[in-house]
């Protein structure tokens, strides 16, 4: 096969070991997968333990593995390796392009000759302002094909530092319907996780620690004990573990294998993503979960934070109860409002399984390989050059994530602007009388 009307061959360069469980690995795995069914020839480049390592890593890519010249621990040499020796494998020269979702390995790719394509859900212009200037750098290079952010949010901030539209596109991740399987009645999944059929549960699944905004549904479980909290996914004994103990309607399980998983997401009375503006503002960790879209294709009713990246998916009352983000009231009222309506419940939950088909990888493929074929034919966007006003903004910002740096041992600044919405919430379920 072959993007658009040309003959194409993609070197996709990871600087992680595989597999994993991780969120960047499943997103630009999956992806690279994807598009190498348009590609002619693919190659995953990634550091490996041994020659069975390399093979798994084959598997799960669905396509040959270049084994990259770098140790795997530290984790900084390893991605400097990775992105060091690259130019000098024969695929790097053969590749019509490199797609990566690393900066290091961006502009070394476009040092050594190469177009890129970067592909990344974090906003760092705003996250690390010091490496604003080499950003703008790499993004206005004319082998610089194209930035895939994860969010509008992500790419409004590579706007503002000045980095042409057209260079600039937003495709939201996805899904893979089957890690769902077939649909599981409710009653049924509750039982086979252990719950009764009549109880009113809230899931969470995904990572369990600080920085999700979990301290808020522990409180929130605290005020509705006749509904039972169910957090799938710890890994051990921490912070969220210690609060939950001794709170008898709160159930900390183990991560789940994907078809585990499915009962407890289908055994939910509400899917729950934290309503908390930490996880984006605080941490800088989380932008648009991947749990987002898993939720959306089971059709149950979903939680969220009323927050900027989740507004672009999600749509208070229409597929959605969206709540004011860090307000314990709040998300008590949204819980309430959806087991205590499950008209309203249904509602909400087939609007959002009918959206789910827009969030697939297989159609984020399909996005993306419209956005190559397009640069493939297009002549290099310009770009205008740094300039006084953008010094600026990098020295005052720079102030302030060093400062934050010193104070908070943190290297990502939180945003300087309030992320939580002022907009009219009338009509919102949560709002009404309690």
């Amino acid at each position: 096969m072959s993007v658009g009307d040309r003959a194409v061959k993609i070197l996709f360069a990871f600087e992680n070991p595989l597999p994993s469980a991780q969120a960047d690995a499943e997103v630009f795995v999956t992806t690279a997968k994807h598009l190498a069914a348009f590609a002619t020839r693919a190659w995953l480049h990634v550091p490996a333990s041994d020659e069975a390592n390399c093979a798994a890593a084959a598997r799960l890519a669905g396509m040959p593995v270049i084994r990259a010249r770098a140790p795997l621990r530290p984790a900084v040499l390893r991605h400097l390796c990775c992105g060091l020796t690259l130019p000098f494998r024969r695929e790097f020269r053969e590749a019509d392009l490199v797609y990566t979702r690393n900066l290091w390995v961006a502009w070394l790719s476009l040092l050594f000759g190469q177009r890129v394509i970067f592909d990344h859900y974090r906003p760092w212009p705003d996250q690390v302002p010091p490496l604003r200037p080499w950003i703008h750098s790499i993004f206005c290079h004319a082998r610089f094909l194209a930035s895939i952010s994860h969010s509008e949010y992500t790419r409004g901030k590579y706007l503002q530092l000045g980095i042409p539209a057209e260079k600039l596109y937003c495709v939201h991740n996805g899904f893979d319907p089957q890690r769902l399987g077939s649909h599981i009645p409710q009653e049924l999944a509750k039982r086979d996780i252990g719950i009764a059929g009549d109880t009113k549960t809230v899931v969470y699944t995904g990572r369990i620690n600080h920085k999700k905004g979990l301290e808020l549904v522990i409180d929130a479980a605290k005020r509705l004990p006749d509904h039972l909290f169910v957090l799938v996914g710890a890994g051990g004994h921490g912070t969220i573990e210690a609060l939950a103990n001794g709170i008898k309607n709160v159930r900390i399980v183990p991560w789940q294998q994907s078809d585990a998983l499915a009962r407890y997401i289908f055994a939910a009375d509400v899917l729950l993503i934290p309503p908390s503006i930490k996880p984006l503002a605080e941490f800088g960790s989380t932008v648009l979960p991947l749990k987002l879209y898993l939720y959306m294709g089971s059709g149950r009713p979903i939680l969220a934070g009323d927050t900027p990246d989740v507004r672009e998916i999600l749509e208070n009352t229409r597929n959605a109860v969206l709540t004011q983000p860090d307000c314990v009231d709040d998300l008590v009222a949204g819980i309430v409002a959806l087991t205590a309506d499950e008209s309203l419940a249904q509602r909400l939950g087939a609007a959002s399984l009918a959206d789910s088909r827009k969030f697939t990888w297989s159609a984020r493929a399909h996005n993306i390989v419209s956005i190559l074929a397009s640069k493939l034919r297009s002549p290099p966007t310009a770009c205008g050059p740094w300039g006084r006003t953008q010094s600026r903004a990098w020295l005052k910002q720079s102030q302030r994530w060093a400062i934050h740096l010193i104070r908070r041992r943190s290297w990502v600044l939180p945003p300087g602007a309030a992320l939580v919405p002022t907009a009219n919430r009338e009509g919102d379920p949560s709002q009404q009388p309690r």
